[in-house]
């Protein structure tokens, strides 16, 4: 699947759209952004239309409001996002990754008993 990687802000807003589920307008998701960005309407609009453009919304007119509705998952994000960043910055090698985080202090002991134990699960299934 050829999903593009999106821009900060853009992520922003569909990280507000996706926790939302279904549909969502752009009053909701300026609404959602107050205290964390301060951006006017006019910028959000701009964002919402180039999300619409890039295939991750779909939007429908109701009158005056525009309501939109996400169209790639949060998850299948994520998982085109994560093998991307990995093979980028880590060649594909998870271990190298997860030695950057140890050796920076990103990761705890806790972490990595954590991810022992997920790798453990996985591995029974």
């Amino acid at each position: 699947m050829d999903i593009q990687r999106l821009p900060d802000a853009e992520l922003l807003i569909m990280k507000i759209v996706w926790q939302h589920e279904d549909e969502i307008t752009s009053a909701q998701i300026i609404e959602a952004l107050d205290g964390k960005k301060e951006w006017v309407q006019a910028t959000v609009l701009n964002f919402l239309a180039r999300l619409v453009s890039r295939g991750f919304l779909s939007v429908r007119r109701d009158g005056k409001i525009n309501i939109y509705t996400p169209i790639i998952n949060e998850d299948v994000y994520l998982e085109v996002e994560s093998k991307s960043f990995l093979e980028r910055l880590h060649g594909n090698s998870l271990k190298s990754f997860v030695a950057a985080l140890y050796s920076g202090d990103a990761i705890t002991q806790s972490d990595l008993e954590e991810l022992k134990s997920f790798i453990e699960e996985a591995d029974m299934q």
